[in-house]
């Protein structure tokens, strides 16, 4: 099951699922949660941090918290 941070740069996915202790919970408020669309906007070089879109809200991971989310390819 491929995970967020093996993403390419416009590519869209679901959320299958991920490790409820990894996550801040601020992502998990933000909607990072099993079944909603997430889509890697750009990579920072050397791919980290990571721009992301979950629904309307914008932000950046870093690749470790990535490495944690479990996506399905759209």
């Amino acid at each position: 099951m491929p995970y967020l941070d093996e993403l390419q740069p416009g590519e869209e996915a679901v959320v299958t699922g991920f490790e409820i202790e990894a996550l801040p919970l601020k992502l998990i408020e933000m909607g990072c949660l099993p079944g909603n669309r997430i889509t890697l906007i750009q990579k920072a070089p050397f791919s980290d941090p990571l721009y992301i879109q979950i629904d309307e809200a914008h932000l950046a991971i870093s690749r470790a918290i990535a490495h944690q989310i479990s996506v399905e390819t759209v």
